[in-house]
């Protein structure tokens, strides 16, 4: 193979953006295009930005030499890129970079700067004809018009978006580049990869004035330009049946870009249904306002505001994704899907952390909805409850209709879709609004209220068996083992559909705790006793998510049983006693006694938790004569 084309292409955009980033950076200076420093930027001081200018001009210069090399030769590239289309697409891109440096200059508004985007990233299906059409012959023009405007407007604003951390955005997009480019080589495509080598080059030699500490931004210019590229150089070099290339590789290599701009759209519409309900809330108020809970943010804050340490986690990150793509395409087999599998675990240990705030917002929000006092709200939410709990238990009895014939490898013909399917399904309905399953309020339900729902799928599934024992053209196969199967199923199915709320609530109240944990203003609380009122002590914290200031960070019971273990999560640390000792080492603020104190017993708690000086109360729960 011969190298000589990629070194110029990646040597000569390498020398271009070298020479010319000083001489944009010193002319946006004196255009008064600097960021100060402020309350969301994170350089400390004025430091000039849509440098990028010099990152697009040095592109298009290399990429003219790929071009002329590609004309020289009497050939378009293996991916179909003629002279014509790769001038539309520089028309383009000279335009989507136009309209970041326009940005960088005024500050367009939101609305105005996501309409040019759009517009550009139509152009490149209607006018340069790039989409997915190829990839996919068959697929309905609107449908790829679609798909190809937000795949080119998502990876802009994606980028834009990322640009929070000196070399951040791009050193995201140099690895992405070299990911795109050596899959392009694993498939026989390497002609088609000289584009990438040019971008590369352009890339490293700006990073060098980009890396911390930064003398010149990108700006929205080289964001939004370096978006549009990412985006638009995997459909040039679409071919049928490409799909890790054109679209797996691309996708993951622009993954952590990508992630943080879903995580910012749920955040921020979060905020603004939240603002919208409460005027009192400080989050942001419209869903387009920037914030400073990105993904870089995060990381910077966690990192203790070391940009250096925060920006190469996230390179990182970023290379393992492009390695995982790479070895997808290496497998090419089914160990591939494993392969893939092993990403999305990693993935979600790598980020289980960081949608944290999002979630809470979403506790936040929900339980914001369910204690609306307003009388016309709570009745709508109260009439959704009947419905949904239909809805779902029709779903879950024909889903466990098919799962029990798979279990018993019973085959499913016609007649038992006509004949026994309805007849099981109805027979447990029959039962169910027999013993009142829809008129019983599950989130204050008792075990009795679990035991009808119980009865009511065993003998349900028992009437259906014999109903179907004497229904004509139906396989009577395992009557037996089909009536217990699908009655077992079928309740931890509906059980299961009327304990979420309540598991929910938990898991809300679980990451609330890791909120709080961080904050000095919250107080840490230890329970004394693990019995019923702790359960109804915990459980009262669990119902306040939104309003808490108070974190339980363990137990202690004089049960030797009991020490060691975990309820409801905490630990049974160990007896009163020992209670001074616990105070001191988990830095307590307040003792709460949730069990029944008698009067000799009560004096105890006092000698042994008095020389500690922390805050004690007492939960109860007691009935009392109302006083008039």
């Amino acid at each position: 193979m011969n190298i000589w084309p990629y070194m110029a292409a990646f040597s000569s955009s390498f020398a271009v953006t070298f020479v010319l980033t000083p001489i944009v950076r010193e002319m946006n200076r004196r255009l008064g295009m600097v960021d100060k420093p402020g309350a969301r930027r994170i350089n400390t001081v004025p430091v000039p930005r849509g440098g990028g200018l010099a990152l697009v001009v040095g592109v298009l210069a290399a990429c003219a030499i790929v071009a002329m090399f590609f004309n020289r030769l009497g050939t378009a590239s293996p991916s179909g890129i003629d002279v014509s289309t790769f001038c539309k697409l520089g028309v383009l891109s000279v335009a989507i970079a136009a309209l970041g440096y326009i940005d960088d200059k005024f500050s367009l508004p939101p609305k105005a700067k996501l309409a040019g985007q759009l517009a550009v990233a139509a152009l490149v299906w209607l006018w340069a004809d790039l989409g997915f059409h190829r990839l996919w012959p068959g697929i309905n023009p609107v449908l790829d018009l679609a798909i190809t405007t937000f795949w080119i407007a998502g990876a802009i604003n994606a980028f834009n978006l990322i640009d929070g951390l000196d070399g951040l955005a791009s050193g995201l997009a140099l690895i992405a580049t070299i990911g795109m480019a050596g899959a392009l080589f694993m498939v026989g495509a390497a002609p088609a990869a000289m584009f990438h080598f040019a971008f590369a080059g352009a890339l490293l030699a700006f990073l060098r004035y980009n890396y911390h500490p930064a003398s010149v931004f990108l700006g929205d210019c080289g964001s939004m330009f370096i978006g549009f590229t990412l985006a638009v150089m995997p459909l040039a070099t679409q071919t049928p049946n490409s799909f890790m290339v054109s679209v797996g590789v691309p996708l993951l290599a622009m993954g952590v870009p990508v992630f943080d701009t879903a995580l910012a759209i749920v955040r921020r519409s979060l905020r603004h249904l939240l603002r919208r309900r409460s005027s009192v809330d400080a989050g942001n108020d419209k869903v387009m306002t920037a914030d400073a809970d990105h993904i870089h943010h995060r990381i910077l804050r966690a990192a203790k505001l070391n940009q250096r340490r925060a920006a190469w986690i996230l390179y990182l990150a970023a290379a393992f994704f492009v390695t995982v793509g790479l070895g997808g395409i290496a497998l090419q087999s089914r160990a591939a899907g494993l392969w893939l599998f092993a990403v999305a675990i990693a993935s979600i240990a790598i980020f289980k952390d960081v949608s944290r705030i999002e979630l809470f917002d979403a506790g936040r929000l929900l339980s914001a909805i369910a204690r609306d006092r307003d009388r016309v709200n709570r009745r709508r939410i109260a009439r959704l409850a009947t419905p949904f709990y239909l809805a779902f238990d029709v779903f879950a009895l024909v889903a466990v209709f098919f799962l029990c014939h798979w279990v018993m490898r019973i085959e499913i013909d016609r007649a038992e879709i006509r004949v026994a399917l309805p007849i099981r399904v109805v027979s447990v309905f029959t039962f169910l609004f027999f013993l009142n399953a829809y008129r019983t309020v599950w989130a204050r339900a008792m075990s009795s209220n679990y035991i009808r729902l119980m009865l009511a799928c065993m003998f349900g599934s028992a009437l259906g068996t014999v109903a179907i024992y004497y229904a004509p053209n139906v396989d009577h196969a395992k009557p037996m083992a089909m009536t217990l199967l699908y009655a077992s199923t079928s309740c931890i199915a509906l059980v299961l559909a009327r304990v979420v709320r309540g598991a929910v609530r938990d898991i809300f109240y679980s990451i609330d705790c890791s909120r709080l944990k961080g904050r000095k203003d919250v107080s840490r609380v230890l329970v004394y006793g693990s019995g019923l009122r702790y359960r109804a002590f915990r459980r009262e914290l669990v119902r306040n998510t939104a309003a808490n200031d108070r974190i339980i960070v363990g137990l202690i019971d004089d049960d030797i049983l009991l020490r060691g273990r975990y309820i409801g999560g905490l630990k049974v640390l160990g007896p009163l006693m020992q209670a001074p000792e616990f105070i001191n080492e988990l830095n307590v603020d307040a003792v709460v006694v949730a069990c029944e104190v008698k009067p000799e017993w009560r004096k105890i708690i006092h000698d042994t938790l008095a020389p500690t000086g922390v805050k004690i109360t007492h939960f109860s729960f007691s009935e009392r004569e109302l006083e008039w």
